[in-house]
């Protein structure tokens, strides 16, 4: 057995900024675990390409979760049913069976994790929200505390003030390829909004373009940032296609990492001084119940011995609940699957990106900005769109003919909350997701309102004569209608966070340093440990949970 000093248990975008900064000390050794494979493949260095990495990808996990009840009902496969008659003889027949809609969940399924697969948005959230963390009695997590570790992992090429950083790993920058209709949505919200070029910095409320983690025309995920830079020092040590079952104790100390390799032999992975688990928000939370630590009566469910009840573990599931409307247009100045696109546009558009690294493959889909209020007494943005010049159906699961135009809107804070369970204790089954989306009707009315809020931009000039080919129209006079198109369509548009939630309160799982309560050497390090979800998309701000985190191990072993 190897043994190492820190054992970082996930890849993602947390997990490499662990593995960089701990083994940037040539004294520790450092083991970074990962159950996917390495990020080498073009489909994830060519940005627009995500759009095309669907549910059958090896580099995502494409989780369901369970039947949402807050979703409309649908149709679901049919299956053989035996049943006797009265002749006392068995048929076999087909019944269609009728249930509520189950969400999608994708996560990435290799080096960098999520930041290898998403839209590749660089958003912090709002002061608010870190300043909300630290009221909840989590001292060193108020925004002034987290903002030097924000710029400490930013090297942005646009902006140089004192919000921004210049010399971190992560690189940040504007879009490449410039898109007229994005313009069109920019002008068209701005007469209902003010334009903010930085919603990054000192106010985020406004309607804009995003800033995207990209270096020279390719995606720059955590992997790329922090992990290739590095992968050969001889201190770190990097096990990829390997799924982590759970860790093991002596007492409250870890002592080593029970593994599978990818032929399913059991291996162990020996722990001198932490355990860091950095697996996600579904990911985390089950690694820590595998290993004996939650709710007891979930961990009996399983046949598996409860060695410290901690029953917050799983529970406090946040998510951006998103809905979509879908537009096509013919210009192949959008992005699309049309004979003129495929036969035409792209085969330029790949030399261009060969030669140059510009054009449309560069497009991060999702390109304009808004962070709103849904109404004027509102202290904060509560609502964000993403406007993207692509069609985009059910996550791009659904086949779309053509090329057109889209636009999410989501809820920054939505008060329901849900849960990540056990399906078994074997590692290599999916947990079991339930978000509970739209279980809170507070949520159902505010995401009314955004609708209304976000059609009121695609129909006003210079927008409006390009989305008259709405493939779902909806009565905008309806709140009935607009509720029900809601609930048939909405989804999490891929923010699950704060399943392990950082507190003091009895459902919190680590505290303020991210150690895990009652254990002596194991801190969470991701996502989960939000206690609550923050107004943005959470890649960056994953990124400095694991620059702030790192040095707070620093200080502990220095």
């Amino acid at each position: 057995m190897n043994n190492y000093d820190f054992v970082v248990l996930g890849g993602g975008s947390a997990g490499c900024v662990l593995a960089n900064r701990l083994s940037a000390n040539p004294n520790h050794t450092v083991c970074l675990i990962e159950a996917g494979s390495k990020d080498n493949s073009i489909s994830i260095k060519t940005p627009a390409l995500f759009a095309f990495m669907g549910d059958k990808s090896k580099y995502n996990w494409a989780f369901l979760t369970e039947p949402q009840k807050g979703f409309a009902k649908e149709k679901s496969l049919e299956h053989e049913v035996a049943v006797v008659d009265t002749t006392g003889q068995t048929h076999k027949i087909k019944e269609e069976l009728e249930e509520h809609r189950r969400g999608y969940q994708p996560r990435g399924k290799t080096l960098g994790g999520s930041s290898s697969i998403n839209a590749m948005l660089y958003v912090r959230g709002h002061k608010w929200d870190y300043d909300h963390w630290a009221s909840l009695g989590n001292s060193g997590w108020s925004y002034d505390d987290v903002l030097p570790y924000f710029k400490k992992a930013e090297h942005n090429e646009m902006i140089d003030n004192e919000y921004h950083g210049q010399d971190g790993p992560l690189n940040v920058t504007n879009i490449p390829h410039k898109n007229r209709f994005v313009d069109y949505f920019v002008e068209a919200a701005s007469k209902f909004y003010k334009v903010n070029d930085d919603y990054n910095g000192k106010e985020q409320e406004g309607v804009g373009i995003y800033q995207t983690t990209q270096k020279n025309g390719k995606r720059c995920s955590a992997a790329t940032a922090y992990l290739h830079p590095v992968k050969d020092r001889p201190n770190l040590e990097i096990l990829t296609n390997t799924t982590i079952d759970r860790i093991i104790f002596e007492g409250n100390k870890a002592t080593g990492v029970e593994c599978l390799d990818k032929s399913n032999r059991s291996f162990c992975v020996g722990v001198k001084k932490e355990v860091l688990v950095s697996s996600g928000a579904f990911g985390s939370p089950q690694i820590l119940m595998r290993s004996g630590i939650g709710p007891t009566e979930e961990l009996k469910t399983h046949g598996i011995d409860t060695l410290f009840n901690i029953p917050g573990v799983g529970k406090n599931l946040q998510d951006h609940i998103d809905y979509v409307s879908v537009h096509l247009h013919q210009s192949t100045d959008l992005i699309g699957l049309s004979l003129q696109s495929i036969f035409f546009k792209f085969p330029l558009e790949i030399l261009k990106y060969l030669f140059t690294k510009t054009g449309q493959f560069t497009s991060t889909i999702a390109e304009g900005a808004g962070f709103i209020k849904s109404s004027p007494e509102q202290e904060i943005p509560d609502l964000q769109l993403h406007f993207c010049v692509a069609p985009v159906k059910d996550h791009g699961r659904q086949f779309v003919y053509g090329n057109g135009l889209s636009c999410h809107v989501c809820l920054l804070r939505p008060k329901s909350r849900g849960e990540v369970t056990l399906n078994s204790s074997d590692p290599k089954d999916p947990p079991k997701i339930d978000p509970k989306f739209l279980s809170v009707q507070a949520d159902v009315d505010l995401l009314v309102t955004g609708y209304k809020k976000m059609m009121e931009i695609m129909n006003t000039e210079p927008l409006k004569e390009h989305t008259k080919n709405n493939l779902r129209p909806v009565d905008l006079s309806s709140d009935e209608k607009i509720e029900e198109a809601i609930r048939e369509e909405a989804d999490t548009v891929y923010h699950p966070v704060g399943t392990c939630k950082m507190g003091t309160d009895e459902m919190s799982v680590v505290n303020h340093e991210l150690k895990v309560h009652a254990l002596d050497n194991v801190r969470v390090v991701d996502a989960s440990i939000m206690p609550t979800l923050i107004g943005g998309n959470t890649n960056a701000p994953t990124i400095m949970i694991g620059e702030k985190a790192a040095d707070m191990i620093k200080a502990t072993w220095s």
